[in-house]
């Protein structure tokens, strides 16, 4: 009986199985160092989510290498074994082309950089916070706090704005005022608002841009600077600021109307009220 039990443990089917669990345990621990090695060396030049990314890669390419050494042990025959993948790759590519596009363009999405975790982005109307940058999709949450899945392959294939790419960022304010009043003076008045809003900076300096002559307005655009987190406040505080500092230097911000004449340039067509009981 315990020579019977010694052949069986010294045959080649249970020395095969020891090996396969061997190369098992080694390739998982081996797979674990490496992994958290690459991560390390990503963290370098990539975002702790990126590299992230590369440490599962690595982790389950070195585990994937020796799950097949411990397949060859217990007997399988890898190329069998590969041509079945071969043959199941091309069929799940054909099903599944989307999501190989998908796959390649986060790779590149990867590679570019252009935005992260944490970052501010828009994508055609779609505009939130990036949770996440996936092999297949990112993931946004909007500000009011709706989750969104976008594609990589559209990603790839739209305009894409990051907000938050630099640490400061213009405002542009587009204002009319009345043909009557005097540039010099609502330049000035803009300077002094803008000087007096603490969250607008000195520098770069604001710009004040005279667009030209509207229908029933001098149109101006008037361009402010903040620094990235302040940039809701200075775009509400500006508007507000400027309306009331119109009022106070009676500066008239118009609103469209329209004069009829009869066939001269300088008498209005005659307006006549009627009100009831007038027979007209």
């Amino acid at each position: 009986m315990i020579d019977t039990i010694l052949n069986y443990l010294a045959s080649d089917q249970v020395m095969g199985a020891l090996r396969a669990i061997l190369f098992l345990l080694v390739g998982f621990t081996l797979a674990r160092v490496v992994s958290r090695l690459v991560q390390r060396l990503m963290l370098r030049r990539f975002t702790a989510h990126h590299a992230m990314i590369f440490r599962r890669l690595a982790f389950y390419l070195i585990l994937g290498l020796f799950a097949a050494s411990a397949l060859r042990e217990l007997g399988f025959n890898l190329a069998v074994l590969l041509g079945a993948a071969g043959v199941l790759s091309v069929a799940i590519g054909f099903a599944s082309q989307t999501s190989a596009s998908n796959l390649i363009s986060g790779l590149f999405l990867i590679g570019e950089r252009s935005f992260g975790a944490g970052d501010v982005i828009k994508v055609g109307n779609t505009t939130g916070e990036v949770l996440s940058v996936d092999l297949l999709s990112v993931k946004l949450r909007t500000f009011d706090n709706l989750f969104v899945r976008i594609p990589n392959e559209t990603l790839i294939k739209s305009e894409v704005t990051t907000l938050t790419r630099f640490p400061i960022r213009r405002f542009d304010l587009q204002v009319g005022v009345a043909y009557k009043e005097d540039i010099e003076r609502v330049r000035k008045v803009l300077m002094d608002v803008a000087d007096r809003n603490p969250v607008c900076l000195d520098e770069p300096k604001p710009l004040f841009i005279f667009n030209g002559f509207g229908d029933s307005s001098l149109n101006i655009q008037f361009s402010v600077w903040a620094r990235r987190e302040n940039f809701l406040d200075l775009r509400n505080s500006m508007q507000i600021e400027i309306k009331k500092a119109f009022d106070a230097e009676g500066i008239e911000i118009p609103f469209p109307h329209m004069t009829l004449y009869t066939g001269s340039v300088t008498d209005p067509f005659p307006v006549r009220m009627v009100g009831p009981g007038s027979g007209e």
